[in-house]
């Protein structure tokens, strides 16, 4: 094994011939007499230099041990060890440091697998949680049609209720196939230069029956920088901001789009004047399965899932997505997506 302290001993050995024959080349030049005092004299230089490089390695090579020491304390479970460099050697302040960031990235690194198995555990949950209602009415009202003497109107009451929930099993698989989709694509395909008038012009006609059924009143107004982008992606973003409005106005409201651009970004802002979403902190919109109003979410067949999509979309654009409620009522969500020239 090679050690910091066995290369020094042999430095110092080196150092030991040298002044030997140092000595014994300047006794030869002045002719000294005596050679038993020489050879004292020489035997306490070459003792004095190789004890002079011992100490050397010694306390060069003590950085290292102790940065060793607290390596093993680390390893031992103490996570206290300041690993902060002394500024005795350069190379072992180095090593300290480099160790320091190895640990910081380690510990980053840890505390991200931590928070995603959790993710991963509360997503589960969620979504059992959500396949359970609709598994629970379908497989109750089928049952009730076993009845032979239930009259036809009550049959066909139940059969359309079996027939709903099968259709809201059916958009909550496709959003988190969605979802998972998106946030597993490491880029967005067919990225191109997009005027934002005509993905919300496209968004809204293919709306259309879903804004008629809600009586919804829609105005676009405004002109933003275009953006590189995927269409179908940005479309959808628009697709379910307002087809999230139109869950919460009341027949015959209105929902107002607006497009600008600001500091380089070009915005879509979806206004409506429903009730809002009240004390919400923001943020939680878009986490999966929130909801701000349960049951009338449920009634409107949402999947909990539209602003969680929203959000990855904006996301995978370099863009960011916010909430607020206005001060005369009903909800803003402002999108800003990175502007092109």
């Amino acid at each position: 094994m090679k050690r910091l302290t066995t290369y020094f001993s042999v430095l110092a050995t080196l150092l030991a011939v040298l002044a030997c024959a140092l000595f014994v080349l300047l006794a030869n030049v002045i002719e000294v007499e005596g050679w038993t005092g020489v050879a004292i004299a020489l035997l306490l230089t070459t003792t004095i230099v190789f004890l002079l490089a011992l100490v050397i390695g010694h306390f060069i090579s003590a950085p290292l041990r102790d940065l060793r020491k607290m390596i093993a304390s680390y390893r031992s479970g103490n996570d206290s060890v300041p690993f902060v460099p002394d500024g005795r050697l350069h190379e072992a302040d180095v090593l300290v440091e480099d160790f320091k960031n190895l640990l910081d990235t380690s510990n980053a690194q840890c505390a991200d697998l931590v928070r995603s198995e959790k993710q991963q555990m509360q997503f589960v949950g969620d979504v059992a949680h959500e396949l359970r209602t609709p598994l629970t009415a379908i497989r109750g009202n089928a049952e009730l049609l076993k009845d032979p003497d239930m009259p036809q109107e009550m049959r066909e009451k139940f059969c359309d209720t079996i027939v709903s929930e099968s259709e809201r099993l059916t958009r909550l698989t496709n959003d988190l196939l969605s979802l998972q989709h998106i946030e597993n694509d490491d880029a967005l395909p067919e990225m191109q230069r997009l005027n934002l008038k005509d993905v919300v012009d496209a968004a809204l006609d293919a709306l259309a029956p879903v804004l008629d059924d809600a009586g919804a009143q829609v105005e676009v107004v405004g002109e933003a920088p275009d953006v590189l982008g995927n269409a179908d992606r940005l479309r959808q973003v628009v697709s379910n901001l307002v087809d999230n409005a139109t869950h919460f106005i009341e027949p015959g409201g209105h929902i107002r789009v607006e497009l600008y651009g600001i500091s380089g970004n070009s915005i879509i802002a979806v206004k409506d004047d429903g009730p809002g979403f009240g004390d919400v902190d923001p943020a939680m919109l878009f986490e999966r399965f929130f909801r701000t109003d349960f049951s009338r979410a449920r009634n409107t067949g949402g999947s909990g899932l539209g602003l969680a999509i929203v959000k990855s979309i904006v996301e995978a654009h370099d863009g960011t997505v916010e909430a607020y409620n206005l001060p005369e009522g009903g909800a803003c969500f402002i999108v800003a997506i990175p502007s092109v020239v």
